[in-house]
């Protein structure tokens, strides 16, 4: 399968490399590609994937639109479109995958449902010497400083829920099949600023469009690195652009990839 990785970013290189590292030495399978939604990083991010698409063992293309503040909707649209592979994974630039990620992911596809892998969260103190090589995640975990172990433990076999639920809707670890990305139309770029409803949005229309979720633990580990939260000022506006969307059960938003292709 060809499996296109989006990794959203915004300045902030580290954990990028971190990510492009760890995608690099796993041996159980990598992406078809890498596209990273830059959401209008300095120039460091830039060089830093300069340096990548030279070394890599997969394509790097790298999406990039100006900062004019937090557009994250606009540029994975546009990271989208970029995309030559039948399935979509997205991953954020704050969260490291684990081992057998891509391999995982690949596993569990399906057709008629799209995947919501889980996260397991390392204590913002430690993320430092994590991205550094001081320490491991699993060392990390041993001395109480990853918090949601019961998600950062690859089990013998996955424990695997169909629903439709709103809860653990996340962006940072899911899966989609392009083609229902196109259907629905991406991502509501009327979302605006941090915060939360981009992404339940997004998964609310797949739902109205008839698709299941799979609600995955133990496979496709995510291990998210802990930071200060932002601004919450668009929360309430897009709590109420959410409600809408799933009262209506619309399962297509108005402004999304279709800016951006024909």
């Amino acid at each position: 399968m060809r499996l296109s990785l989006i990794v959203s970013t915004y300045n902030n290189p580290a954990p990028l490399e971190a990510i492009f590292a760890r995608l690099a030495a796993d041996d159980s399978g990598k992406p078809f590609e890498v596209i990273v939604a830059d959401d209008g990083s300095r120039s460091a991010t830039r060089e830093l994937i300069e340096k990548w698409v030279k070394q890599a063992p997969f394509p790097i293309k790298h999406a990039w639109h100006e900062d004019i503040g937090f557009r994250k909707t606009r540029i994975l649209n546009i990271a989208i479109t970029k995309t030559e592979g039948a399935y979509v994974v997205f991953l954020d630039g704050d969260c490291l995958p684990g081992r057998n990620f891509v391999a995982d992911h690949i596993a569990l596809a399906e057709h008629g449902t799209f995947v919501q892998g889980r996260r397991a969260f390392v204590d913002e103190k430690k993320v430092a010497d994590l991205l550094a090589g001081r320490t491991t995640v699993l060392k990390l975990a041993l001395t109480g400083h990853v918090s949601g172990l019961f998600k950062a433990i690859r089990w013998p076999m996955p424990i695997i829920k169909r629903n439709q639920e709103q809860r653990g809707l996340i962006g940072c670890n899911l899966a989609i099949w392009r083609e229902d990305l196109v259907a629905v139309n991406g991502f509501d770029e009327a979302y605006e600023g941090w915060g939360i409803g981009e992404d339940s949005d997004l998964c609310s229309r797949l739902y109205h469009l008839g698709r299941q979720r799979k609600f995955v633990y133990g496979r496709a580990l995510v291990f998210h690195l802990n930071h200060p939260q932002l601004d919450k000022k668009h929360v309430p506006e897009s709590l109420r652009r959410l409600e809408e969307t799933i009262k209506t059960k619309k399962n297509r938003c108005e402004k999304g990839l279709n800016t951006h292709q024909p």
